[in-house]
């Protein structure tokens, strides 16, 4: 919310300035008013991008994800959307990112983010970020392949966490996520 109320007052301010170089009549000629006008056309659509792809992360996290609603990672995500995990390992394509997704919710069915604290991007909306809370309870066994598992703790993990998009056309193409997975063991009872 600051960073539309801060680009409404950037188009405030610079529309109070253009009007001030009017040419000394009561209004602004034709080409200045022209001029505004485009200016502030310009700095509406910046600021509707960036509260667009802000809000589409909103409805991401807080409904897509947390409702394991994977058909519409679509809505969000370009179709070879590049996915840095915290671990380091790196994705290509939605198939690949949304089985990963899937796996988080194998041992922690209900594995959910309600809230973004922090919300930002930049001015044309191309970079966001978001910081939210991964919350969630260990209670099935977490596959760790050949056949074997860990049995569940019981416990539960509530994780700061934060994603930075890089957009392009309305999609992500690029995807970070940082949540500390040190924390995140020690709180589910496998930390040594």
């Amino acid at each position: 919310m600051k960073t539309n109320q801060s680009i409404r007052a950037i188009i405030l301010l610079l529309t109070v300035a253009m009007t001030g170089c009017s040419n000394g009549n009561s209004g602004n000629s034709a080409g200045m008013q022209a001029k505004i006008d485009s200016m502030q056309n310009v700095l509406k659509t910046m600021s509707d991008t960036l509260e667009n792809h802000l809000t589409k992360f909103d409805t991401l996290d807080f409904t897509v994800f947390t409702r394991q609603e994977w058909v519409r990672f679509h809505e969000t995500h370009s179709k070879d959307i590049v996915v840095t995990f915290p671990d380091g390992h790196q994705t290509k394509g939605l198939p690949r990112h949304i089985k990963d997704m899937e796996a988080m919710f194998v041992y922690a069915p209900d594995t959910r983010i309600k809230v973004h604290p922090i919300r930002f991007g930049n001015n044309t909306g191309e970079w966001t970020c978001v910081t939210g809370v991964m919350e969630g309870t260990f209670t099935k066994p977490m596959p760790l392949g050949n056949g074997k598992f860990i049995q569940p703790t019981g416990k539960s993990f509530k994780i700061p966490m934060c994603t930075v998009g890089h957009w392009k056309n309305g999609l992500m193409i690029e995807e970070s996520l940082f949540w500390d997975n040190k924390t995140y063991m020690d709180q589910m009872g496998l930390g040594k």
